[in-house]
């Protein structure tokens, strides 16, 4: 199984952190933000990795290199301008290969076993699904949710909404109608085939922090240090 790190992003609520530095690489607890992605991935046995980045990509592609140090062989899908979540996963399909895959965004925190994502893609093809997403208690900035998980299955609408962590796998068939190149998001994409009712999902109760502001990196970070 593969993985993609989405390092695409601008940070504009993290200036002014991200004017000099990419937001993945931005530190907490000792160490950048996709390092710790890097490590869990490797402990998992999920060691090829692909990254997209565009805003100060360079600085992403000299700090990891090849990934060798992690215990994962990186490859990287650069983006002239930031192609959005589904533009940017569509742009890299060719190096994520024909089976389902998983994603994660490169500026949260997450303590989740990506083992099970492994399973996750397994079900996913048997049941002949296009993506099985992470969902997490909403958090206070983000307090209506943004998905409902009716057993397994996820639905854009309904009472009692969780938050997508940022986490999914997908199958490379969910972005067919993507034009590679092109910004597109994601969220329509998944609500579509959530009507189809090709879209599982999870309840994860683990620690999960998105960091969108220096405060909540500055927060998270006292937390690792206790």
């Amino acid at each position: 199984m593969r993985a993609m790190i989405l390092a695409a992003g601008r940070g504009e609520r993290m200036r002014p952190l991200t004017d000099h530095t990419p937001k993945p690489l931005l530190k907490v607890g000792g160490k950048s933000l996709i390092v710790w992605h890097l490590e869990r991935l490797a402990k998992a046995g999920i060691t090829e990795v692909v990254i997209n980045h565009a805003h100060l990509g360079e600085q992403i592609e000299k700090s990891l290199g090849n990934g060798q140090q992690w215990g994962v062989s990186i490859q990287y899908s650069p983006e002239q301008v930031a192609l959005e979540t589904a533009g940017g996963i569509a742009n890299a399909l060719p190096l994520l290969g024909q089976e389902a895959f998983l994603v994660v965004n490169g500026d949260i925190y997450i303590d989740i076993d990506f083992a099970n994502c492994k399973i996750n893609a397994v079900n996913v093809v048997n049941a002949k699904q296009l993506a099985h997403l992470v969902l997490v208690n909403n958090p206070k900035q983000h307090v209506v949710g943004d998905f409902v998980l009716n057993g397994r299955l996820v639905s854009s609408d309904g009472p009692e909404k969780l938050t997508f962590s940022g986490v999914g796998v997908y199958h490379p068939s969910l972005f067919e109608h993507v034009e590679k190149g092109q910004p597109a998001k994601l969220a329509p994409i998944l609500r579509d085939a959530m009507l189809e009712n090709q879209v599982s999902g999870e309840y994860f109760q683990g620690e999960w922090h998105d960091i969108g502001t220096p405060e909540r990196l500055y927060a998270l970070g006292q937390q690792l240090l206790k």
